[in-house]
């Protein structure tokens, strides 16, 4: 299923990028475009990674820096 029609960018490669640490939608956004055009696939980004299409999310909830380094460097 397609989340940003501007750029064809597909849920599985959301799912992609978020494995490979891109765990916020500007991180997406730099991986593959997706949501710098109309902007309409943002909240569906947000919703991906908000249900685990980040597997780095669950070290930052628990304790770890991982995310917040990763937020500082984009």
């Amino acid at each position: 299923m397609y989340v940003c029609n501007c750029f064809g960018v597909t849920e599985a490669q959301v799912r992609k990028h978020a494995e490979d640490g891109a765990c916020t939608p500007r991180q997406i956004a730099s991986a593959c475009k997706a949501g710098t055009d109309c902007g309409s696939c943002v909240r569906r980004i947000q919703a991906l990674l908000g249900r685990g299409a980040c597997p780095r999310r669950d070290l930052a909830d628990q304790g770890e820096p991982v995310l917040a380094e990763l937020e500082e460097a984009a």
